[in-house]
């Protein structure tokens, strides 16, 4: 104990935030390759289309050193325990909005996942979130669809119109 009072507990590394660390290195490692391998245009000018992947990879990877210096330091707030069930929620509605959209259509896979999201961050009951996100989801298929003739699965709500 010393004279200021007592020390905080120390704490030992941050394992999540060097997970999170290791990613941001992998993904700088990843982009420095793929940007390295490009060849053809990539090589005909020192400042070209190779500058900017070189420097988010190095920023990247800087940010990687950062966030694991930070992490073996114990630098990082201590953090509440995550939920589950919103992530279940969350990771439920894209997984039911990629395997309907080319069967059920735009308007009612991505209605699923408005419902699923909003009942994640605790909003709402299903059964209005489901016909909300569906009309939610209808009006901005028609706006891309038929406003700016941008391609959208439809399904038979959109076949409709």
């Amino acid at each position: 104990m010393s004279a200021d009072g007592p020390s905080p507990a120390r704490r030992g590394p941050d394992r999540p935030a060097l997970v999170i660390a290791a990613a941001l290195a992998a993904v700088a490692v990843v982009i420095a390759w793929s940007t390295a391998s490009m060849g053809g245009a990539g090589a005909y000018s020192r400042v070209g289309p190779t500058a900017f992947p070189y420097a988010i990879a190095a920023v990247l990877f800087a940010l990687a050193v950062w966030t694991a210096f930070a992490a073996l330091r114990g630098d990082f707030p201590e953090r509440e325990p995550q939920k589950v069930g919103p992530v279940v929620w969350i990771v439920g509605g894209l997984a039911a909005q990629m395997l309907l959209l080319h069967a059920a259509g735009f308007s009612i896979a991505t209605g699923l996942l408005f419902a699923a999201t909003a009942r994640g961050f605790g909003r709402g009951p299903l059964w209005l979130t489901v016909p909300v996100g569906i009309v939610l989801s209808f009006v901005l298929w028609v706006i891309f669809a038929k406003g700016l003739q941008l391609s959208l699965p439809a399904g038979p709500l959109e076949r409709l119109v």
